[in-house]
């Protein structure tokens, strides 16, 4: 015989499973979506500098070096500090945000220090000229922390940290010597004579990991 109520039941059932369903759905489309305004803002500048230097040709990429290796130096900085200010301040909003979008920020970081190693091989004119700069503390400095990157961005997806698995995180803490390399290329360049603006940049980042440092010490043991 039909039951009423056990009928009723699993139609309560199957709405809560599609509602669920769409909830997630709905989610997803937002979260995708937020990713996807991250991503147009984060290649606007790489997109402009592209079509530029299409058009113009080398006189572009002498302009957009600096820039780019800039742009790039602030990006992986603020990937970084993720970590140190979500453990400083938790509640903070921008750790959140930073947390969240790290692995965006730090991905777009190596995408334009490739672009900014490309506008350096243009602005250079030649291989002869790249090759012969190359034992110079400003320019092998910035060619190792670039290689560096290269491994690190490569296993940023999720599938890459599954398929690394514990191994992923002490790669991934790779990051800091390619900062410190970037920080020593660019102080470094111009013969030091300007070394107040790649210190200003990479302040933030050095402060917090100091205060991580100390403040660990002093943390009472358990008894």
């Amino acid at each position: 015989m039909p039951n009423p109520e056990a009928d009723h039941a699993r139609a309560l059932d199957v709405s809560t499973r599609e509602r669920s369903g769409g909830d997630r759905r709905q989610g997803s489309r937002r979260k995708h979506g937020r990713h996807h305004v991250v991503w147009t803002l984060l290649a606007a500048p790489a997109v402009a500098w592209v079509i530029n230097l299409s058009r113009h040709g080398a006189a572009v990429a002498e302009d957009a070096v600096n820039p780019s290796g800039a742009l790039s130096a602030f990006l992986l900085i603020f990937a970084l500090l993720a970590t140190p200010l979500r453990r400083v301040w938790p509640q903070a909003g921008v750790a959140r945000w930073l947390l969240r979008n790290r692995r965006y920020l730090g991905v777009a970081g190596f995408g334009y220090a490739l672009l900014h190693t490309l506008f350096y091989v243009v602005d250079a004119g030649s291989a002869g000229r790249v090759i012969a700069d190359l034992p110079r503390l400003d320019i092998w400095t910035g060619w190792v922390s670039l290689m560096i990157l290269v491994p690190l961005a490569a296993t940023s997806s999720g599938a890459a940290v599954r398929r690394l698995g514990r191994w992923w995180k002490p790669l991934q803490r790779w990051t800091y010597a390619a900062a410190l390399l970037g920080l020593l290329h660019a102080l470094s360049l111009n013969e030091w004579e300007d070394p107040v603006e790649p210190l200003v940049v990479a302040a933030p980042l050095i402060a917090l990991q100091v205060w991580r440092v100390l403040g660990h010490r002093r943390r009472p043991r358990a008894p």
